[in-house]
């Protein structure tokens, strides 16, 4: 099978809602009129993003959801996505798999493939996603101000339990592992809790290399710090007890929770007079949202435990290249 004919079977389908899509050297799309694109691109390489033993049709999943989830942080709408992909030879079982997790996402946002290149190499997968939010809208890191309360979507640290599970390092009853590996490997993108957010959160950002080090972001683009409780962050891990209490100690549920990664939530920043539009927010989109802390003037981040005083344990963001 050639390069174009694994593109036609694959991956070509009738556009909807771009002007043109895959087939010409340029995909054409027109964002309606007072919106602007938003556009972020995400890379996952084997054996560094993911494991060769994982489902193609959640890597599929995977590989859009992580590029959804920059849309989400940014209250864009999705629009459309290109795709690179470079694997070692025609595998036609494998792109089966890939492209039915993939296009499944894909259709569930609207969100359409445009184009993109194919190639032989290690396996690496490239998207690169579009979407528009109206002028001026956006939600960014640069917003936080002293006052705001720290909120975060969903649950926190599974997709870490799920990793040391396969590094040996942790075991989990077979249950609780198919669930913490299913947050690893299926994450959900808060398209609609951004969506849902646009006017009322004053930051955001998705939490892909662990919270403490994403809402390092918001803290150093917003200039101010925060103090972040960390035993409300420790309760939004997803499994329930006895996995995540008796046999998992302390340390290890905070290290999970808040420098864990590979989470994609959205952590997000709003003043205390929008609590209730916050909650609103989160009923809307079908997604629990949590308030774990508070926003200050003082610049760095305190983590403390319920009843105020801090921690002595460090934690650290993952950084490809640290």
């Amino acid at each position: 099978m050639g390069e174009f004919d694994l593109i036609d079977r694959y991956f070509k389908r009738p556009v909807r809602r771009a002007a043109l899509g895959v087939g010409d050297d340029c995909a054409l799309l027109a964002p309606a009129p007072g919106m602007q694109l938003a556009v972020s691109s995400d890379m996952l390489v084997e054996g560094r993003h993911f494991l060769s033993t994982v489902d193609p049709a959640r890597l599929g999943h995977k590989a859009l959801a992580v590029n959804l989830s920059d849309l989400a942080a940014c209250g864009a709408k999705p629009l459309a996505f290109t795709l690179a992909l470079a694997m070692p030879q025609v595998d036609k079982r494998w792109l089966a798999g890939f492209a039915k997790g993939l296009l499944a996402l894909a259709d569930e946002h609207g969100c359409e493939l445009v184009g993109g290149d194919t190639t032989r190499g290690p396996l690496n997968i490239c998207i690169t996603v579009f979407g528009e939010v109206p002028a001026g809208a956006a939600l960014l890191r640069s917003g936080a101000r002293a006052g705001d309360d720290i909120w975060v979507s969903g649950t926190l640290g599974d997709a870490r339990l799920a990793l040391e599970v396969f590094r040996g390092t942790l075991q989990l009853p077979a249950e609780a592992f198919e669930i913490a590996r299913a947050r690893m490997e299926q994450p959900t993108p808060r398209v609609a809790l951004g969506l849902a957010l646009r006017g009322i959160a004053t930051a955001a950002v998705d939490v892909s290399d662990g919270l403490v080090g994403d809402l390092g972001h918001v803290l150093a683009a917003s200039g101010v710090g925060a103090a972040l409780n960390a035993d409300a962050v420790t309760q939004l891990i997803a499994l329930g007890a006895p996995a995540s209490g008796a046999a998992l100690g302390v340390e290890v549920q905070r290290t999970c929770a808040l420098a864990g990664g590979d989470d994609y939530e959205l952590v997000f920043t709003a003043p205390a007079s929008a609590r209730k539009a916050v909650e609103q927010a989160g009923h809307a989109s079908a997604t629990p949202v949590a308030r774990i802390g508070c926003i200050e003037a003082a610049p760095g981040l305190r983590i403390v435990d319920a009843s105020g005083a801090p921690l002595t344990q460090r934690f650290t963001a993952f950084d490809h290249f640290g």
